[in-house]
Order: C-alpha cells, then sequence, then structure tokens
C-alpha cells in the first residue's frame, strides 16, 4: 500500500521535480517508470521518422525506448538545457546505429554481418548492464570472440545505407517538402548545450600530436579513416583502434565532468 501511495504523489509532481528528486535517488525505479511514460511521444514521434525504410516499426520502436531510458538515467538537469533537447540526439542516433547494422549496401560476409548483429545486440546488454560504453575487449569477452574479429566487424559496418535526414518528410502530404532534418535536426545545437568549447580545448591538451591529428579530422573535418591513414602512411586498422581509444578518453573526461 505504501508504494502505492508513493507511485500516486509522484504522479501529481512536474516532470522537471521528478527529474530532480530522481537524480538524488536513481535505484527509485517508480520514477523512472514515471518519467518513461511522460516521455514516450518522444520515443513515437521520432520512431515514426523511420516508418517504410526497410525495418519493421516495432523493432524501431524498442530501440528509441531503450534509448530513452539511457537518456533519462544520464540527464543532469541542473546543466540547465530541456530533456527533449538531449533526448532526441541520443534515442535518433541509437535508431542510425540500428540501421546500420541493418541495411547493408555493400557486399559484407554473412558471418561478419551476423557478428555485427551480435556486436549491437552486446553493446546494448553491457552499457544497459555497466551504465558505460563497452570497450571492444568488454564485447569480446560477452561474445566469446576475439578483438580481431570484433574490430573487422565494427570496420564492416560501414557498408551500410543510412537514412539520410535531407530525405523528404512523408508523414502528411502538406508537408512534402519538410525533411527529417527540419523535424528532428537539433542534434549539433543541443551538443553545443553540453559539450563546452573550453571542455573540448583541454581535451586536446591531454592527447599525444598523433591523437589530435586524428580528433581533428574525424570529428572537425569529416575525413575518413582511410584518408586519414594515407596521410600519416599507417593502416586504417591503426587509425580505426586509435579513434576508439580517444573517444573512450573523451568520455570518461566527459563523465568527470557530469
Amino acid at each position: 500500500m505504501k508504494n502505492v501511495a508513493n507511485a500516486t504523489n509522484y504522479l501529481n509532481i512536474d516532470t522537471k521535480e521528478l527529474f530532480r528528486i530522481y537524480s538524488e535517488n536513481k535505484n527509485d525505479k517508480e520514477i523512472r517508470n514515471i518519467l518513461i511514460e511522460r516521455h514516450l511521444y518522444l520515443v513515437n514521434l521520432l520512431a515514426k521518422k523511420y516508418i517504410n525504410k526497410g525495418v519493421e516499426f516495432e523493432d524501431i520502436y524498442q530501440v528509441a525506448s531503450l534509448a530513452l531510458i539511457y537518456a533519462i538515467d544520464r540527464y543532469n538537469i541542473d546543466k540547465g538545457y530541456e530533456f527533449s533537447s538531449f533526448a532526441s540526439p541520443t534515442i535518433v542516433g541509437e535508431i542510425k546505429k540500428y540501421f546500420r547494422d541493418k541495411v547493408w549496401t555493400l557486399r559484407v560476409p554473412r558471418r561478419v554481418q551476423e557478428l555485427n548483429k551480435k556486436i549491437s545486440e552486446a553493446k546494448l546488454i553491457l552499457e544497459q548492464k555497466n551504465k558505460k560504453h563497452p570497450k571492444v575487449k568488454d564485447i569480446a569477452e560477452y561474445l566469446d570472440c576475439s578483438e580481431e574479429e570484433i574490430l573487422e566487424a565494427m570496420e564492416a559496418s560501414y557498408g551500410y545505407q543510412p537514412i539520410s535526414l535531407d530525405s523528404s518528410s512523408n508523414e502528411d502530404s502538406e508537408d512534402k517538402d519538410v525533411t527529417l532534418m527540419d523535424k528532428v535536426g537539433h542534434e549539433e545545437k543541443s551538443f553545443k548545450n553540453i559539450e563546452q568549447q573550453d571542455f573540448i580545448e583541454n581535451f586536446i591538451k591531454q592527447l599525444n600530436e598523433l591523437e589530435v591529428k586524428i580528433f581533428k579530422d574525424r570529428f572537425f573535418l569529416d575525413k575518413t579513416q582511410s584518408v586519414i591513414a594515407k596521410e600519416l602512411e599507417i593502416s586504417q586498422m591503426t587509425v580505426s583502434r586509435l579513434e576508439k581509444k580517444i573517444v573512450e578518453k573523451l568520455k570518461k573526461e566527459y563523465e568527470k565532468n557530469i
């Protein structure tokens, strides 16, 4: 009866205050469930943008729902930005990752495609279990594979067909000229609110000369791994490993500042 009473009381609290209470007690599943229910509209809205793209809507909705849970657990109300602005890039990012594993444009060996699917599922499970992004060795141990096999499958995942945000949204006939970017595309603005310029500058100071070049080329100049590899006269696999190492450092540094 006490739990029922608490749940009823929570229902009467506005969302911002509920997030504040949840930030002080992350183990309260009742509050999290209420927050999930209040924001399922966001899952439905973003998932619908990817209807008729070759994947069942139920699968997209499930991926988006898991992303919503991740966003709720990571959201910091003291940062000052709206939850929808924080959650939207997370949800869209997970949907795009799912499409990466589902839709392929290049001829990739079946074993690699199957392993890539297992990797995607393992990432979701390990991230939900450990509350952090899994490393290659963690995924390898979970799937009982070598790290080389995991890296090979991850590299092959670039042979997919992404859903372009410049494509027309066919949700309703009167908005034929409206693109998905017009309705969803606020990721860059949101991340500017989260990742401050001084944070990036301080992070770069922790990298060596090679890591700085790869970081800037990949995330600021949009160069491909193969182009960077040719410029540095190293293998693309080496660039891939260094990039993953840089991303792990960035995540750890970011977690310290949350």
